[in-house]
């Protein structure tokens, strides 16, 4: 199987194939729902992509795709990793919440947007979230104060420590256990994984939401130095920095591995609808690797926001497949309530679309346009339309133009050539960040507008500039 080759042959088995194994799922229980985000994992930094450089090694991710439904085009929404995470957990761009940078995620977004968990709960679902949260620094805004279950994992921006788990990290704070400031030991990856373990083995017998969101590979660079020495010696051209990377691969792997075992173990695998992704691009600091993309976190091009998607429900629908329609992280949550047969939200619509048409093979038709905006203040955006891509990289007045059909590491720029093009893709944008708030940092949403209120920036304005640009550096 060569899994990043079109697949649409493969998708239209027909629905009389697949639409059975979906109608007997619905006839049971309402799956669990597995959403297991990892960060900053490069889009090669996977062996299941052919790309991958010889030192990557991810045999139960690369078993996940196998058994599951391996989506060549999935989309996150952002760059970076808050504004990701929101939009992720509520549905709906998180520019409708004036999330556009990762300054303004880190400080949380407004209770009226309802999450995940919220959704799912009043089906019966217990819920839990594990890892990495930053969406807000104070206990209302932590995932207990959103509507989770259960919660171990720290609240900050960035990433955290991965040895020191009793001492508060000076980025990212200490480690909580359901709203309780806690003091752990052992290493980070490998704790979030146990929490994860242990919640399936004790609820296994209703229903339950798991959102597993690891800090790996996120900085700091830090893995066990035995795990370090063995890449270096397999592989002695390795950079030390590479050979980091790859330890705290190695255990991101295990941990993923872990988790699906427990599931089978538990005997609830064949009734849990589980996805896994990345949060943005692999990051260039950390040396992630994102080929064959263009670019890298923090960046509008594909290697930026293109993330490795896996999607898997036994139960469901059939898996050994490879899907290449676009499909993004909106998509998750509209999924997830059409499989536990939860109405969607009439009063804020999700953005997203359900993918178990696409995954059922009842259509090859989804969601045709997709958009990216960092604010005014930065100029960034994207939007994809189709086979083509409008981008403007954060900073920059130049916009470029890409078919991603014919020129998906987007090496050519067609923009001068297509005036018309640029033109319609531009006008698609403008009318969609017109539905979208203000940034809530009190940016423009437009590069050279006036910030929100017009005039000068007040002194908070400019404390909330700061804050951006701290959160910025804590990204890189």
């Amino acid at each position: 199987m060569r899994p990043f080759l079109p697949a649409l042959s493969v998708l239209l088995l027909g629905a009389s194939l697949l639409a059975p194994l979906v109608g007997r799922a619905a006839e049971s229980r309402p799956p669990n729902v597995v959403v297991i985000l990892t960060d900053d994992q490069g889009y090669a930094d996977i062996s299941f992509n052919p790309h991958h450089p010889k030192e990557v090694a991810t045999p139960h991710l690369d078993a996940l795709a196998r058994e599951g439904v391996w989506f060549s085009q999935g989309y996150i929404t952002g760059n970076v990793c808050s504004p990701t995470r929101a939009g992720l957990l509520t549905g709906r761009y998180q520019q409708r919440a004036g999330v556009y940078t990762a300054g303004e995620g880190g400080r949380g977004i407004a209770q009226s947007e309802k999450i995940f968990p919220r959704f799912l709960q009043p089906a019966g679902y217990i819920t839990a979230a594990y890892g990495k949260w930053h969406l807000g620094l104070t206990l209302e805004q932590s995932p207990i104060g959103r509507g989770f279950d259960r919660w171990y994992g720290f609240l900050g921006r960035g990433g955290h420590d991965y040895f020191d788990l009793a001492q508060a990290d000076p980025e990212s704070g200490p480690m909580y256990r359901d709203g309780k400031e806690i003091k752990d030991t052992g290493y980070m990856t490998t704790r979030l994984t146990d929490e994860a373990v242990a919640f399936i083995q004790q609820h296994k017998a209703q229903p339950f939401y798991i959102h597993l969101a690891y800090n790996a590979v996120h900085a700091p660079a830090q893995a066990p130095a035995e795990d370090i020495a063995r890449f270096k010696q397999q592989f002695p051209n390795l950079s030390t920095a590479r050979a980091t990377l790859m330890a705290m691969l190695y255990h991101l792997d295990l941990g993923v591995g872990r988790v699906v075992d427990t599931l089978k173990q538990a005997g609830v695998w064949e009734n849990t609808l589980l996805f896994f992704l990345t949060d943005n691009g692999g990051s260039r600091a950390m040396g992630a690797v994102n080929t064959p993309l263009r670019g890298a976190k923090q960046q509008n091009y594909e290697g930026g926001i293109r993330t490795p998607f896996i999607v898997s429900w036994p139960a469901g629908f059939k898996g050994g497949r490879t899907i290449d329609i676009p499909v993004s992280s909106l998509d998750i949550l509209p999924t997830a309530l059409e499989a536990a047969r939860v109405p969607l939200p009439t009063d804020r619509p999700l953005d997203g679309r359900s993918l178990l048409p696409l995954l059922a093979g009842t259509t090859s038709q989804h969601i045709d346009t997709f958009y990216w905006s960092e604010g005014g203040e930065v100029g960034g955006f994207a939007v994809r339309s189709g086979d083509w891509k409008l981008v403007q990289q954060r900073g920059q007045a130049k916009v470029e133009l890409f078919n991603l059909a014919r020129d998906p590491a987007e090496t050519t720029d067609l923009a001068p050539q297509n005036a018309a093009k640029v033109g319609e893709l531009t006008k698609l944008y403008e009318a969609w960040l017109d539905q979208m708030a203000a940034p809530m940092s009190g940016a423009p949403k437009r590069p050279g507008a006036q910030p929100a209120g017009g005039g000068k920036k007040s002194k908070a304005e400019k404390r909330k500039a700061r804050d951006e640009e701290r959160a910025k550096k804590q990204e890189d």
